[in-house]
């Protein structure tokens, strides 16, 4: 298997007062516009979910295909989640996502993908330096090693995990402005505001000619 789909689910939001994965974007909870945009990318999904009850959720409202699994024991955090998706994929690559960017870009993804073919990582960055290690494509096992040794130096976030990747390509978002001119694809739904914001967006992709 080459390429694998990893999304964070197990987030608790309390501007929501529930798992953001289940907000209702238009009728439909935000983690299936991720699973809808991401389908055909890659040849598996992994969801990694911090409960078992949220995995019974999650399995009750999801394609049986897709692989439900709970997070690992510990502090939550992104890289504990990235953690768990990596020893569960058996793609050679994964692309790690978050369940609230509705408007993943599939040709980004795609892209991300290809390039990651001699790389440890792929990642996003803007100009001012910031990157995006959420929408990134990784060297599945490679980065499971490095997630591991992050966590136990006690480091929590993402970038220490690639901070011990050695063959890390960055890519301009003026560059993928090429293939997503208004970088919609991360669009994050973090509060109401940006969940009505969403709904306008979507609106108008379904009115465009």
């Amino acid at each position: 298997m080459k390429r694998s789909a990893i999304i964070l689910a197990g987030g608790f939001s309390r501007r929501f007062g529930q798992p953001k994965a289940l907000v209702q974007l238009e009728g439909k909870p935000l983690l299936l516009h991720v699973l809808d945009r991401i389908s055909g990318v890659t040849d598996e999904t992994v969801l990694v979910a911090s409960s078992i009850d949220q995995k019974q959720t999650f399995t009750r409202l999801l394609n049986p295909e897709v692989k439900v699994i709970v997070d690992e024991q510990g502090p939550r955090s992104p890289l504990l989640g990235a953690l768990t998706g990596f020893q569960n994929a058996r793609g050679e690559h994964s692309l790690l996502l978050p369940c609230d960017a509705p408007f993943v870009s599939v040709e980004i993804a795609s892209f991300l993908l290809d390039l990651c073919l001699q790389r440890d990582a792929v990642i996003p960055r803007w100009p001012n330096g910031y990157i995006e290690p959420l929408q990134a494509a990784y060297q599945t096992k490679t980065a499971l090693t490095a997630a591991k040794t992050a966590l136990e130096h006690e480091e929590l976030d993402l970038r220490s995990m690639i901070a011990r990747l050695r063959k890390v390509r960055y890519v301009s978002t003026r560059a993928l402005r090429r293939i997503d001119p208004k970088l919609t694809t991360f669009f994050n739904v973090n509060t109401p505001e940006d969940l009505k914001r969403a709904g306008s967006m979507l609106c108008l992709l379904y009115t465009s000619p």
